[in-house]
């Protein structure tokens, strides 16, 4: 998207809160992004978004994903989604939409209950 700002504070809060995170930066393609999964064996992967391309760039992460057996990874976003397109993704399997003022600590407790299987669901297909 060209943005990076809200990521970085995001891995800023997740590393202070005791989490190894790879941040890889912007303008990683869907293949990029499954294949850095997959060779760090990830738990979460989130991802950041403005650019209004989330309907086609998010099912192709959760494709890939499962093309690689990947389908307990808890995937989470956040960004610029309007409401319809949050339901169309959760439906999808994205576990977890948090949209712009959201507070560092509600991702941090979120993604530490899903890591403790509090929401560790395989996501559909």
């Amino acid at each position: 998207d060209g943005h990076d700002r809200g990521a970085k504070v995001i891995a800023r809060a997740l590393r202070e809160a005791g989490m190894e995170v790879y941040y890889t930066g912007i303008r990683q393609t869907p293949e990029m992004i499954v294949e850095t999964a997959r060779q760090e064996d990830v738990d979460a992967i989130g991802i950041s978004t403005l650019s209004g391309a989330h309907m086609e760039l998010f099912p192709r992460i959760l494709q890939g994903l499962a093309r690689n057996g990947m389908n307990d990874v808890v995937v989470v976003a956040g960004g610029i989604i309007p409401e319809a397109d949050r339901i169309a993704l959760e439906d999808l399997g994205v576990r977890r939409i948090f949209g712009p003022g959201t507070a560092t600590s509600e991702i941090v407790d979120y993604l530490r209950k899903a890591m403790a299987g509090g929401d560790r669901r395989p996501r559909p297909g």
